[in-house]
């Protein structure tokens, strides 16, 4: 398996921007599909956004479709997520997460990161 170690976190105002970094290390001679979700207190975990192995696909919850943005490095085995227009309700510990074999990751991938906190505040 791959470690993963999220970034960027942090406190913002309702229309400001982050940009979550989560580094890939360990097994990374093998191509990830990777993305992000994200958990907020007393709600399930729920997907965000995932890039393909290779990143020429990439998919977005439609709560965020617009004003988040994933993309990845291979050769740094980084994948980043852009989010602007920022939101109270995108108040989450978001999570990376790597899946060696499927073209989109999911909440079964086998790889996780330990999560950063991300809080908007009205």
């Amino acid at each position: 398996q791959v470690q993963l170690v999220e970034s960027g976190g942090g406190l913002v105002q309702a229309g400001g921007s982050l940009r979550l970094s989560c580094a890939a290390s360990g097994r990374t001679n093998s191509r990830y599909s990777m993305g992000w979700f994200r958990q907020a207190p007393g709600r399930e975990r729920e997907f965000v956004a995932a890039i393909s192995r290779g990143g020429s696909l990439t998919y977005y919850a439609d709560s965020v479709k617009g004003r988040f943005t994933i993309s990845k490095d291979n050769d740094k085995n980084t994948v980043n997520l852009q989010m602007n227009s920022l939101k109270p309700e995108d108040t989450a510990v978001y999570y990376c997460a790597a899946d060696p074999s499927r073209l989109r990751v999911g909440l079964d991938s086998p790889s996780w990161g330990q999560g950063t906190q991300v809080t908007v505040s009205s």
